[in-house]
């Protein structure tokens, strides 16, 4: 028997509701195809979103959405994707897959989609290949309500009024393919653009600078000396790969327990990561004014076979659901300084939350996972412990149990955990400190390693109601079955 200790009465932070924030990039079928399929497409859509997509993203409470990269953002121009559709350039996406981009996706179709399912845009501007004049004007364009040249333009394409958008990042990236650069030269180049991107009327932007990749603390440490006063974020990347290098990352669903093991291995680095970049920044911000926004996490496989390399299309597991539920639960660990976190990507890319086929539509077990794990959105966590104990196989171990708790505002407890281990289940008494157990309800998503949803059979993976539960003195106990995410509500007297 596993003891686990909740104590509601030490609320320690609210957990952002933007951490179960999403990422779409000009990137394969994510924007064409996933999202965006046109006005004139038999697929039902509004103004050319697809409304099966849009209904299943409204029902997992989107927060907040990434756009247009990514790699893509760092060479996007963003007056190409403006205007009469058929005068917008043509070109070809060099980053991924080599196909045409014709940009009727642009501005205007972003932020009438973020409209359309009710969460907040997020816009990545081109540090990298882009001017000062040009994210400048940007901003302009869609910020400034009064006399100006963009404010014309806007107008002029058919929007009068301002969005007022809040969340910008300035480049993406920029240690790799966003121009290579080291943190002393970004750090100035961030200082520069940053103070372009201007604030209009009583709308402040949200200035997010680009962070590290994975444990480069050193380019933490620099930009947060060099720069820290100018933004309100920086940005970390971290990916999970199961294979030993990014040219051998396995398949999304032909793995054996090692590798699985291998995986969860992997994206419990997170917490390590997040842990020792915040004390970095903690030596430098100890107000915790800056916050770290995870806006690329995920898993990242070798592509399905027969698709194109450079569309980044895999498939989703168990495995991936586990990879979304731990990192969820890290992340709400952490919420005093992690304020976002933008999931690679939202549809058809990398650990997508929805898969396209033509008109077809799956959701993946990772959504079932955000739909489950909606209910933390700006709870307070609250402190909550176990006794680590570690499953695997040879040398990889993990933890047996991943966790976190949180109080809503009505006084519910909201408890998800992620049961590694992929043969045993695990008995825990659930210790509760703060309040009186009255009533419990829940929710199970568990299956075998590699099962998955797929167009032939959508409902393999799923959330079910979960009832093994039995109220003590003290708390409950509970059985959690072998590689499970559970959601359990407790609401007390």
């Amino acid at each position: 028997m596993i003891k686990y200790l909740v104590d509601v009465s030490k609320k320690k932070v609210q957990i952002d509701k933007n951490i179960y924030g999403h990422f779409s990039e000009h990137l394969g079928r994510c924007i064409y195809e996933g999202l965006f399929v046109g006005e004139d497409s038999k697929i039902p859509n509004k103004d050319g979103m697809r409304i099966d997509v849009m209904d299943a993203l409204k029902a997992i409470k989107i927060p907040v959405l990434r756009w247009p990269g990514g790699c893509f953002a760092d060479e996007y121009h963003w007056k190409d994707g403006i205007g009469p559709k058929e005068n917008r350039k043509k070109m070809i996406n060099t980053h991924w897959g080599g196909g045409v981009e014709d940009n009727s996706f642009g501005t205007h179709e972003f932020l009438h989609l973020c409209e359309l399912i009710g969460c907040e845009p997020y816009i990545n501007g081109n540090l990298g290949s882009g001017t000062v004049q040009e994210m400048s004007e940007w901003v302009e364009y869609m910020n400034f309500d009064g006399l100006s040249p963009m404010a014309k333009l806007r107008e002029e394409n058919g929007r009068k009024e301002p969005w007022n958008i809040k969340y910008f990042g300035i480049g993406n990236e920029n240690w790799g393919c966003g121009g290579n650069m080291r943190p002393e030269y970004y750090s100035d180049l961030y200082r520069q653009f940053a103070t372009y991107v201007r604030n209009y009327g009583d709308n402040k932007i949200y200035k997010i600078a680009c962070g590290p990749s994975d444990g480069n603390y050193n380019w933490t440490k620099v930009l947060m000396e060099n720069a820290a006063p100018m933004m309100d974020a920086l940005t970390l990347h971290y990916y999970t790969i199961p294979g030993d290098s990014w040219n051998e990352k396995g398949s999304a669903t032909m793995f054996d327990e090692k590798a699985y093991y291998k995986t969860l291995e992997k994206t419990l680095k997170m917490d390590e990561f997040l842990t020792q970049h915040s004390a970095i920044m903690d030596k430098l911000d100890p107000k915790k004014k800056v916050a770290i926004i995870v806006d690329e996490w995920g898993t990242w496989y070798d592509v399905e076979t027969g698709s194109n390399p450079g569309y980044l299309y895999q498939q989703n597991t168990m495995r991936d659901a586990l990879v979304a539920g731990i990192n969820l639960n890290i992340f709400n660990k952490h919420a005093d300084r992690v304020k976002m976190a933008n999931i690679a990507q939202m549809v058809n890319v990398l650990q997508a939350v929805i898969l396209t086929e033509g008109d077809k539509m799956i959701l993946t077990p990772t959504y079932h996972v955000f739909e489950m794990y909606s209910d933390h959105q700006n709870n307070d966590l609250v402190e909550s412990y176990m006794m680590p104990t570690t499953v695997g196989v040879d040398d990889i171990q993990v933890s047996n149990l991943v966790e976190s708790a949180s109080v809503n505002s009505e006084g519910s407890v909201i408890i998800t955990i992620c049961n590694l281990d992929l043969t045993c289940s695990k008995e825990v008494d659930v210790l509760l400190e703060g309040i009186t157990c009255k009533l419990l309800s829940g929710e199970i998503i568990t299956n075998c390693m590699d099962a998955h949803n797929t167009f032939e059979s959508p409902e393999v993976v799923k959330k079910m109601n979960f009832e093994d539960m039995i109220i003590t003195e003290d708390g409950f106990k509970t059985t959690l079955p072998p590689c499970s995410i559970t959601k359990i509500i407790v609401k007390g007297k």
